[in-house]
């Protein structure tokens, strides 16, 4: 599944990143608490959060992630919108609340997958 894919699905607003939405995900992250995030998400995860100061540019960035949505019509501040356009992060927003990005999302990777074997 590609960040593309989930944009457009999703019909999320491009903030910064753009030339990486050919970037696969892999899974996703749900989280504001950034320890948690640094600690449990991984590389190719989708990050879906309220944050919207610039440490999420860099949390991003060291774990690799696919890119962040931020949610409820938050909007990245300014400094985080420069930091995620140097490094070349993706961010995408929503109006829509979180539960609703997260189910939308996941289903969108399930999809892709297909059923699971071991089940």
């Amino acid at each position: 599944m590609y960040l593309e894919d989930i944009v457009k699905a999703l019909d999320l607003k491009v903030v910064s990143g753009e030339e990486r939405l050919a970037a696969e995900v892999l899974g996703g992250y749900v989280g504001d608490l950034l320890s948690d995030v640094m600690a449990n998400s991984k590389e190719g995860d989708l990050w879906i959060t309220r944050q919207i100061h610039q440490n999420i540019v860099a949390v991003a960035s060291l774990k690799d992630h696919a890119g962040i949505i931020l949610i409820q019509g938050c909007k990245p501040a300014a400094d985080t919108l420069d930091k995620a356009r140097k490094e070349g992060v993706p961010i995408m927003v929503t109006d829509m609340p979180g539960f609703e990005v997260i189910g939308r999302v996941y289903n969108i990777i399930a999809a892709k997958k297909g059923p699971d074997p071991s089940i």
